[in-house]
């Protein structure tokens, strides 16, 4: 995959939606929580007003409707801006 992000945007692969099960109901897909947790794949260059401060292989949250949702080769993306991201775990 060759996708580099342009300006202050970072590209994440969320981390697989836990399955939850209650007394043996199975939940839908459409009704799994959306992941607030991913690791960043790729980091644009930044802009003259905010230095990039993440960097690829970076575990970061974010929040529940950050971003823009998109699938590439049967593989779920999101693409934000660095300012959509909540805090990098360390």
């Amino acid at each position: 995959m060759n996708i580099q992000p342009l300006s202050d945007r970072v590209l994440i692969e969320p981390t697989a939606a836990e399955e939850v099960t209650a007394s043996g109901i199975i939940i839908p897909d459409s009704a799994k929580e959306k992941p607030l947790r991913g690791t960043v794949l790729a980091v644009g260059s930044g802009t003259k007003d905010e230095e990039m401060t993440l960097k690829p292989g970076d575990v970061v949250l974010f929040g529940k409707y950050a971003g823009s949702e998109f699938e590439l080769d049967g593989k779920k993306y999101l693409m934000m801006r660095q300012s959509d991201v909540l805090a990098k775990l360390v």
